[in-house]
């Protein structure tokens, strides 16, 4: 495996000076994140999000499947994730690296463990069928913070999906094909975004969505899942310095302001693609 190159000092004190005097390496404020892009895919619940040059593509599919004994009336979320070598040349295919299993386990509690998916809806016949969800997501490009990439790309693929439609007749269970009635869209009740904050300077100096270079000078880092309702679905802080509350209080102001920016955009393109797939149709 091709090992990580550290920063020189020179970089990571020219990192510093500029953020002691309010700037970024990259032109940015300290609170400014990287452009986001969001392209949809022709296929329900394909879609590739690029924040600055980091690149993540979500793919989502399902397939009938028994469901877990201990919750017979319930469908499954489940999540894959794959860094190509063409991210970053130190990422290896077939082996997972710490950076993948943190992010992956990230993901998973953000999404499944807060509750955004309705997996009751995904029922068939309790006991016997239910939905399984799958959410491939697959990192195309390392430019630093793909936590927050990959969660836009999920969540945005989970709302843009589309099963097939099931009709239930006593044991006699029919899926119909997306060509013959139209497919149903996922119960999603709530849309959870991660922001992360790289810190700096004894926790002193804080950066938001940070860059490569940040992320590999930073003295600790923190991860705040939330929604636009102000609720706090999942805080991750996986070591490095520690922090007073009110700088965590401090994050959680400025990941509002962030998280009601890109829900608005992921809904925008959305409802962009439905009227362009409602005048295709016509």
């Amino acid at each position: 495996m091709v090992k990580e190159i550290d920063p020189s000092l020179n970089e990571v004190n020219f990192l510093l000076e500029a953020l002691r005097e309010g700037r970024r390496v990259d032109g940015r404020e300290v609170y400014d994140m990287r452009s986001l892009e969001i392209t949809l895919g022709t296929d329900y619940g394909h879609v590739e999000v690029q924040l600055g040059r980091t690149r993540v593509a979500a793919n989502v599919s399902a397939e009938v499947v028994r469901p877990y004994p201990d919750k017979p009336t319930e469908g499954q979320l489940i999540f894959n994730t794959e860094i190509s070598p063409m991210a970053a040349p130190f990422f290896e295919v077939g082996s997972r690296s710490e950076d993948e299993v943190l992010i992956s386990r990230l993901i998973e509690k953000s999404l499944r463990r807060s509750r955004a998916i309705d997996t009751e809806g995904l029922c068939i016949v309790a006991g016997e069928k239910v939905w399984q969800i799958r959410v491939d997501l697959l990192f195309l490009d390392h430019d630093g913070n793909l936590v927050d990439c990959a969660s836009i790309a999920a969540i945005t693929a989970l709302l843009h999906f589309r099963r097939p439609d099931v009709t239930v007749s006593g044991e006699e269970v029919t899926i119909h094909p997306i060509d013959q009635r139209n497919p149903v869209p996922l119960s999603i009740h709530h849309i959870p975004i991660c922001i992360t904050f790289a810190f700096f300077d004894k926790g002193e100096r804080l950066v938001v969505d940070p860059n490569y270079l940040e992320n590999q000078a930073k003295e600790g880092d923190m991860t705040i899942t939330m929604n636009i309702h102000r609720e706090i679905c999942c805080l991750s802080k996986a070591g490095g310095i520690p922090l007073e509350m009110d700088q965590v209080l401090r994050c959680s102001q400025i990941a509002i302001i962030k998280v009601n920016e890109i829900d608005e955009l992921i809904k925008k393109v959305l409802e962009e693609d439905k009227e362009k797939r409602q005048k295709s149709s016509k």
